[in-house]
């Protein structure tokens, strides 16, 4: 399933921007890690979803499965597929939707996220530093 519609992709966008422009404004005045605008419920849920639509676009495949709760979930990168038992694939990652988008947007990097414990992955290919931040 995608993770936005393609109905909403433009509104998904604007609402990434929104997020990134409040976000910016944040630094300096707070910790990277802690940086998180708050934004109208469905302003961060589209953000979300249309940010792991574009990182699908960028690492498609079903080997890694990308968990932003509650808004969105995509499967990226090459590699096994999920069990046809199971549906999960054997590496998961796990990530609020603030740290989510902190790392999308280039505000933190992966590794600042996972040594600061705000990421959660399972399986060999729990490290997305090399394909973030998106653009």
């Amino acid at each position: 399933m995608a993770a936005i519609h393609k109905k909403d992709i433009t509104a998904g966008m604007d609402a990434y921007d929104a997020w990134c422009d409040a976000a910016h404004a944040l630094v300096g005045t707070e910790a990277a890690t802690d940086i998180a605008p708050a934004l109208p419920r469905p302003t961060m849920a589209l953000a979300v979803r249309y940010s792991l639509h574009m990182l699908e676009l960028k690492a498609p495949g079903p080997g890694v499965e990308v968990r932003v709760a509650p808004w969105g979930a995509v499967k990226i990168l090459d590699g096994p597929a999920s069990d046809p038992h199971n549906l999960t694939p054997p590496d998961v990652i796990e990530l609020e939707p603030a740290v989510w988008l902190r790392v999308a947007s280039g505000i933190t990097s992966w590794d600042e996220e996972r040594e600061a414990g705000h990421i959660s992955a399972v399986g060999e290919r729990d490290d997305l530093s090399a394909i973030l931040p998106l653009g």
